[in-house]
């Protein structure tokens, strides 16, 4: 992916650029002092002046990145996004500099706003996707230039290693960075697709059910309701509130609680429960015509 800038967004990068340049650095005590007032006093005029210093910083940052195809001037701005954040938290009492504070928070906003954009598939998703993201390239140029499309297994290996990474990380990520975005409407160029008839989306599976698979589970789901229903009858009503607070809720209710409502202990409602689970499986067994059946349902949690 790539973006082109207009000669009159070059001409005003460029000015922005010698101007930030041009800002002379903070001595520690200015800088402690300028921190200070914004984070005591929210001194506008105080954080302007810290980060001004700083620009130049965001500059350089976002120049380290501009091989992703990103306008330069949408990198430094999201590295400003940074800066601003990095004033927001930093602590002058803790003898850092800002600078080095900064530095944290402008690379992290810019190499976000990268995986955001960098294509129209979300990259970069888990901490170990993001490192590969931004690492593999150089240390594929470490191993062997780049020369071959595919990583041997001891490369995947070195490069997980080097990164602290899984080596199923290094496999998604090195597909996924070698492997342009592709229409889901674009047609095949495969043999049995030469007229252009069939394309990519044609052949992608449907993960959902089947529709007779569907039915089948409404109907059974149904009918083990009806089993259970017809199994309860067997119980007792302090049996029956017990079976549905403990095994037919999704919040089940706990012992204690139980104990308390029905002035039993832990223990005995404990009993009470068990002995009419087994009672319900008598039911079930004496009732269904295989016993098969009653197996699949499973009332001891």
């Amino acid at each position: 992916m790539t973006h082109q800038e207009t000669g009159d967004s070059q001409s005003a990068n460029r000015r922005f650029t010698k101007h930030a340049m041009s800002v002379p650095l903070l001595e520690p005590d200015r800088e402690f002092e300028l921190a200070r007032r914004w984070k005591d006093d929210r001194d506008e005029k105080a954080l302007h002046e810290l980060t001004g210093a700083y620009m130049r910083l965001v500059i350089s940052l976002a120049t380290k990145f501009r091989n992703y195809g990103l306008p330069h001037a949408d990198l430094v701005q999201e590295g400003n996004v940074g800066l601003m954040q990095a004033a927001a938290r930093f602590e002058p009492e803790r003898g850092v500099r800002f600078s080095t504070y900064a530095r944290w928070w402008i690379r992290a906003a810019i190499q976000d706003y990268v995986l955001r954009n960098w294509s129209i598939v979300r990259t970069g998703t888990t901490a170990a996707h993001k490192s590969l993201f931004f690492n593999l390239r150089r240390l594929r140029a470490m191993i062997d230039n780049g020369a071959r499309e595919n990583l041997s297994e001891d490369e995947r290996i070195f490069i997980a290693e080097k990164l602290g990474v899984g080596v199923e990380d290094v496999e998604v990520m090195q597909a996924r960075l070698y492997a342009g975005d592709r229409s889901l409407n674009a047609p095949m160029r495969e043999a049995d697709a030469e007229d252009g008839s069939l394309e990519w989306q044609d052949i992608l599976a449907c993960e959902r059910a089947l529709p007779e698979e569907t039915v089948m589970e409404t109907r059974d789901s149904r009918r083990r309701s009806e089993w259970i229903e017809e199994a309860m009858e067997a119980l007792s009503e302090r049996e029956r509130l017990i079976v549905r607070e403990r095994r037919l809720r999704e919040d089940t209710a706990t012992l204690e609680t139980l104990g308390h409502r029905l002035g039993l202990s832990k223990e005995r409602v404990r009993q009470i429960e068990h002995r009419a689970i087994d009672k319900m499986r008598e039911a079930l067994l004496a009732n269904l015509p295989s016993a098969g059946v009653a197996d699949r349902t499973d009332f001891t949690g």
